[in-house]
């Protein structure tokens, strides 16, 4: 392992800069740092036989605000080298910037035009496996002029999604076929055995995103109708979801975003009836969730308990926002699930019963002070949810992506098709660190977007997202020869 402590240059024909050392990034540098060592692992061979440009070591300088972060993430990790670096630091950016061929960005989608603009500057290509948002898709001319690529949406939602739809759609319009309907659905579950309470759900890093990505309005078409969904009752528009060749997965999706642009994007927007992107959660999270809700539990007003510096218990809390005056109430589930009934806060009984486990189960009912640093609600949902929903060491966490496309092919044998496609990863302990399967898919796809341009298989300059044939193609096949489970069926 090489540390910007030890102060060695190393000179290298082909240099790869990764900004952020999260957990995506370590299956990125491995991947990328592996690359001409003595044993060429198979997906690198597959690579080869699809024209590219062999490649010489490939050595990768992974950044971090913290030099600690970074030493972490490639230690074991051959031709890596860690570094400390603030993007703000533009002295800085640019030096490391200048010395590599490709950069990927991990930071947050809003750093992302810092380093665009580094890149054109320096004439690097870069990779990022967020959204392209209009701050960077703006950039696509300049991009061009200065003879860059960069590769947005290089991940799994947004990335192998793309990937695996463009590969579907185009292999119908080639066929003459039009698509009758366009249905995706990607979740990061927990593996069934780490889902083990009430909600059948955890998190790998702060609650607040999440919940909060679950009062974000959705609108998507449906047999030609446009549906709009409000924020307040996306947690109830969750449907029951069964995939025939995965029958052991109870799960539900619930409408992700605005899924018309996608119609736009690929290129199916006047044939395509419906067109519906979904999130996935086991059977049940929503009616819980918005249960949570209605009760006041995710409110981002600061609350009267916790004002001026007070600080109740959990239990003043629940008791509150369930309007009990009197202290000896809601001592039992039972009792709770009563009153989320009466309250009309829920419609089945069930629900409520559901509910008040997981009131239960998070410790909002325990005599225990709230921490001084919550001044709302949503703040001590999160904490608790932070606490109590974290996966232990031990534990695997699971992606899974599913399309299905129902597609009409004209003609004298007119007839209707439907092609399926499904990934399922789940997260893998080497050496007794575990790597989360999030990490792999996101990672690993920004990882290969690097590969392609290195080895100048992607020719194309300019803003790309991965719905180009020169982008899909040999990425998808790499994915499957590193060891991704792509299945592919047609009924």
């Amino acid at each position: 392992m090489e540390t910007e402590k030890e102060n060695r240059t190393t000179e290298r024909k082909t240099g790869v800069l990764i900004l952020g050392a999260g957990r995506v990034c370590q299956p990125a540098a491995k991947l990328l740092a592996s690359i001409g060592t003595n044993s060429s692992p198979q997906w690198y061979k597959t690579f080869l036989q699809d024209d590219s440009e062999e490649l010489n070591d490939v050595h990768v300088i992974v950044a971090s605000l913290y030099l600690k972060d970074a030493e972490e993430t490639i230690e074991g990790i051959p031709n890596a080298t860690a570094v400390q670096l603030d993007v703000q630091d533009h002295v800085s950016l640019f030096n490391y910037i200048s010395q590599v061929e490709v950069v990927i960005s991990l930071l947050p989608p809003s750093c992302h035009i810092i380093v665009a603009n580094a890149c054109l500057e320096l004439k690097r290509h870069l990779v990022t496996a967020s959204y392209v948002d209009n701050s960077v898709s703006m950039l696509d001319e300049k991009a061009k002029d200065a003879g860059i690529t960069i590769l947005g949406e290089m991940g799994l939602d947004p990335g192998i999604d793309h990937m695996m739809a463009m590969k579907m759609i185009n292999q119908a319009h080639v066929r003459k076929g039009k698509i009758r309907s366009f249905n995706s659905y990607c979740g990061g579950l927990p593996s069934p055995a780490a889902a083990n309470n009430p909600l059948a759900y955890k998190f790998s890093w702060n609650p607040a995103g999440a919940i909060r990505a679950g009062r974000n309005p959705a609108t998507y078409k449906s047999n030609g109708k446009i549906i709009h969904v409000d924020g307040e009752d996306l947690y109830d528009s969750a449907e029951r979801l069964r995939i025939p060749d995965l029958p052991a997965f109870a799960l539900e999706c619930l409408p992700n975003r605005n899924s018309l642009v996608y119609g736009d994007l690929y290129g199916i927007a006047n044939e395509a009836s419906t067109i519906f992107r979904g999130t996935l959660r086991y059977e049940g999270f929503g009616e819980i969730m918005g249960t949570l809700a209605r009760i006041g539990l995710f409110n981002t007003e600061h609350h009267p308990l916790l004002k001026d510096g007070k600080r109740p218990t959990f239990r003043a809390l629940l008791l509150e926002l369930l309007k009990i005056n009197d202290d000896g109430c809601l001592k039992r589930e039972e009792d709770i699930a009563e009153r989320i009934f009466r309250l009309g806060y829920c419609k089945e009984k069930l629900t409520a019963v559901k509910a008040a486990k997981t009131i239960i189960f998070l410790g909002l009912n325990e005599e225990t002070e709230v921490h001084v640093s919550c001044q709302s609600a949503f703040d001590v949902s999160c904490l608790r949810m932070e606490e109590r929903l974290a996966y232990s060491s031990t534990e695997q966490d699971m992606v899974l992506l599913h399309h299905e496309v129902e597609v009409d092919f004209p003609g004298d044998q007119q007839h209707t098709e439907k092609h399926i496609a499904t990934l399922l990863e789940f997260g893998k302990t080497e050496n007794g660190n575990t790597i989360t399967a999030m990490a792999l898919t996101v990672g690993i796809p920004a990882a290969i977007g690097a590969l392609l341009i290195l080895g100048n298989k992607i020719k194309t300059r300019g803003v790309l997202r991965p719905i180009l044939p020169e982008v899909y193609v040999p990425a998808l096949d790499i994915l499957q020869a590193y060891g991704f489970k792509l299945i592919e069926k047609t009924e």
